[in-house]
């Protein structure tokens, strides 16, 4: 065998005569950096065998955080959707953006909740602008029978839009009088701001399709086992406020669609 034949792999797989000579350094020097994290993830799991388990929780967390963000997605289209039509408001309709981090989306629904916080408060200005004070009271006293109140925003609604649907007064009561602006979005808002601002917030919201190791390596990297429980925990922790503060935002919002499919049937 010629000497030539006996060049290094190396060598050979990045021969100058390769058509491909970058691509396949950055192929190499991936499949090296995979090796290296997979040797060091085979260590920590031997030093810390329960760690496996608090990986697969974690990937199990990720997957119910992001569930939950794609329905208060939907949820807050369909209130957009009920304001818009009704309301004569503009609020543009988001979506859940894949090659985006947690942050990012945090921050695509926290920015649609402050516009239509911007739009409750709008109505509830206008509402006591154009009505007597004793008028204005009324909307807000539970004592008062709803149809009354109805009736008095729908009126208000007719000056200012001139032509409105006959369900107008009626979203226009029932956002007032819940907690939806006051509480529940200020809430959810917060907890956002939260989640993006932790260790969850820059991950990437496709992680889930790259493999279990690889999520675990952009979530946490290599991690010894007091650290991964640590994060499990912290997670747990952001996770179940936000569950807890995101069905009251759904249910909130189901009270109003529901009222106008009721109305316009």
């Amino acid at each position: 065998m010629s000497p030539e034949n006996h060049k290094p792999l190396l060598y050979m797989y990045f021969a100058p005569s390769s058509l491909k000579k970058k691509k396949r350094v950055k192929e190499f020097i991936l499949l090296e950096l995979q090796v290296a994290y997979f040797s060091r993830m085979a260590l920590s799991d031997l030093l810390y065998p329960d760690n496996p388990k608090r990986r697969q929780e974690l990937i199990h967390l990720h997957q119910e955080l992001l569930d939950c963000m794609s329905t208060n997605f939907r949820a807050t289209n369909e209130l957009a959707g009920v304001l818009n039509e009704h309301l004569g408001c503009t609020i543009t309709h988001i979506q859940m953006r894949e090659s985006s981090t947690v942050k990012e989306n945090c921050d695509i629904i926290i920015q649609a909740m402050s516009e239509i916080q911007h739009q409750v408060q709008k109505i509830d200005s206008d509402m006591k602008e154009k009505l007597e004070p004793v008028l204005y009271q009324k909307l807000y006293d539970i004592k008062e029978p709803e149809l009354e109140k109805i009736a008095i925003a729908h009126k208000v609604f007719s000056i200012i839009l001139g032509e409105v649907t006959s369900t107008a007064g009626m979203v226009a009561i029932k956002l007032l009088g819940s907690n939806l602006i006051t509480l529940t979005v200020s809430k959810l808002v917060s907890l956002l701001a939260q989640i993006g601002a932790s260790v969850l917030g820059g991950i990437s919201i496709t992680i889930l399709g790259l493999g279990i190791e690889m999520i675990l390596h952009a979530i946490l990297g290599a991690m010894e086992r007091n650290q991964l429980l640590a994060a499990v925990r912290s997670y747990e922790k952001h996770l179940a406020e936000f569950k807890a503060a995101s069905e009251k935002y759904q249910r909130a919002i189901r009270e109003v669609t529901s009222s106008v499919r009721q109305q316009v049937q």
